[in-house]
């Protein structure tokens, strides 16, 4: 009988003692972290819903990146503290958002705002 010999190869794994593969790129145009990341920052901001894109359409509101920073960072403020559905008031807009959601409900501007109640909100903050 002839002596066994055992192989350095395993199916599937590679050579035994081989040097540790790079990761795998995702997509093709980068890796996974970076994705991970692109995917992180456009959460980190926030939208609008249909309802609020109208009504700043309908009264001719813009909405700048300064102002998208502010809403972001009051946005943040409203999750550090536990709210959820808040006002927030920017300049002449009153915005309800969900900070769970990172969206803004709803958008009134100051014209529209008068006499106006607004209703389940758990908090309200100044932008």
């Amino acid at each position: 009988m002839s002596p066994v010999r055992l192989s350095t190869e395993l199916v599937g794994i590679g050579r035994v003692g081989s040097p540790p593969q790079p990761p795998s790129k995702v997509g093709g145009d980068g890796s996974f972290g970076s994705q991970l990341q692109t995917e992180i920052m456009k959460q980190a901001g926030v939208t609008f819903s249909a309802h609020a894109q109208k009504r700043l359409e309908e009264r001719n509101v813009t909405f700048g990146e300064n102002e998208q920073a502010r809403l972001g960072a009051a946005v943040d403020k409203i999750q550090q503290k536990g709210a959820d559905k808040s006002l927030v008031l920017l300049d002449d807009l009153a915005l309800v958002v969900s900070a769970r959601n990172r969206i803004v409900i709803t958008a009134v501007d100051s014209a529209s705002a008068k006499d106006s109640v607004f209703t389940n909100i758990e908090s309200a903050v100044i932008g």
